[in-house]
């Protein structure tokens, strides 16, 4: 029988670890769970080798809402009594997205010759990442794989909401500016010469914000060209640079940085931190393993990599709460409620709760930055677009003025 090696703490301070053997790992977890130790670390003592996985490099294209889809409906179909092969043949019938049909034909195969659901899923690490793997391997454990499978939902549908929200708060400003940009590109190229013709036939001398404004369109169409190739230039140059891990550290430390922005973005990613965190941990994943998880489904790389140390630190001997104190990027407020949770065994609980403080701060924050954005940029708006008015009636009230 396998040997595992393990870590993992009995109290909030007595840290041991050792060797248990069991048939596989979650075999082992399980094991440990059930002697009152709260796993943070199992691993094969010799070591296994990985599988390549099928889905690398493919199935990118997936949505969020279609995995949420499955997700749910595999739950349903389980609960009804279906067996795990008989659930997924139906959902590849049902699915529409023709990459996710693919994966779920696949994956029914190897359930069919007997390998679990979580190495299937396993195969596809574009569409299923660590954390969907981890806690459906919980479930598989305890049991309990379509109680698991709806929390999955419940979870994918919130950050789902969240998403929505913060892709709903950006929409009106960024139509905003589409639509101002595009009036003034039509005024400066396509009208503004034409009045600059009778202006000139008219022989008068031009207020300055006219001639201001006449010069800015004789630029724009002397020099549209070379605006337009500077500007593909520097989008291609910044979204290269953004696909290296130097370029994308330093433009998420920027985002942290921002004044308003930067406190909704870090709430954010700690909501997300805390529910996945939670998640993990209420389903038994050890909690080595769950921050290996969690810290692939941030995108902040700032944050990212501060999970990775946290997470180096618990190997070493540390609590959650202490390494997290550490870190200038996590409030006071995470470390003391994690302490507790700590202190009392609710370590999950703690972070659920978080979870769903941060979630109402991030509504909160959403209402805030679509009240002040809205005014801001109809006055931004309106007062370049009634400078370029105004500076094309002076002339014609000028004449007007001297005809009397």
């Amino acid at each position: 029988m396998p040997r595992f090696f393990y870590k993992a703490r009995k109290g909030p301070e007595k840290l041991e670890q050792g060797t248990i053997e069991a048939e596989t790992e979650s075999a082992a977890i399980n094991k440990l769970t059930q002697m009152g130790y709260f796993p943070i670390s199992v691993s094969l003592e010799t070591g296994v080798a990985e599988e390549n996985p099928k889905g690398a490099g493919l199935f990118k294209n997936i949505r969020h809402r279609d995995l949420t889809t499955f997700t749910r409906q595999l739950s349903n179909l389980l609960e009804s009594g279906l067996t795990l092969y008989r659930a997924l043949t139906v959902l590849e019938q049902q699915t529409e997205n023709r990459r996710l049909k693919i994966i779920i034909q696949d994956v029914a195969g190897m359930v069919k010759e007997g390998r679990s659901l979580s190495e299937s899923l396993k195969q596809y690490p574009q569409a299923f990442n660590n954390m969907y793997v981890s806690m459906v391997r919980a479930g598989e454990v305890s049991g309990a794989l379509e109680k698991v499978l709806k929390r999955l939902a419940d979870f994918g549908e919130k950050e789902g909401d969240i998403l929505a929200k913060v892709q709903a708060a950006m929409a009106y400003p960024i139509l905003m500016a589409t639509v101002g940009v595009a009036t003034m590109v039509v005024l400066l190229i396509f009208v503004i010469p034409k009045l600059v013709e009778l202006f000139e036939d008219m022989g008068q001398v031009l207020p300055l914000p006219t001639r201001m404004l006449i010069a800015i369109s004789d630029f724009l169409l002397d020099f549209w060209w070379l605006i337009l190739a500077t500007g593909t230039f520097v989008f291609f140059a910044i979204r290269r640079n953004l696909f290296t891990a130097k370029g994308k550290l330093g433009f998420d430390y920027f985002k942290l940085g921002l004044p308003v922005l930067g406190r909704f973005f870090k709430r954010v990613q700690i909501a997300n931190f805390s529910r996945t965190l939670g998640m993990l941990l209420v389903n038994g994943v050890p909690i080595l393993q769950a921050m290996d998880s969690v810290s692939q489904t941030l995108e902040n790389e700032v944050l990212k990599q501060e999970v990775k140390r946290i997470a180096k630190e618990i190997r070493e001997g540390s609590t959650l709460a202490r390494g997290i104190s550490k870190s200038k990027y996590f409030p006071v407020l995470v470390a003391n409620m994690l302490t507790i949770g700590e202190e009392g065994g609710a370590l999950e609980a703690a972070l659920l709760k978080l979870a769903e403080a941060y979630e109402k701060e991030i509504d909160q924050s959403i209402k805030l930055l679509t009240s002040l954005i809205e005014p801001v940029m109809i006055l931004v708006m309106g007062s370049v677009v009634g400078f370029i008015v105004i500076s094309m009636l002076l002339p014609i009230f000028q004449i007007s003025l001297i005809a009397r």
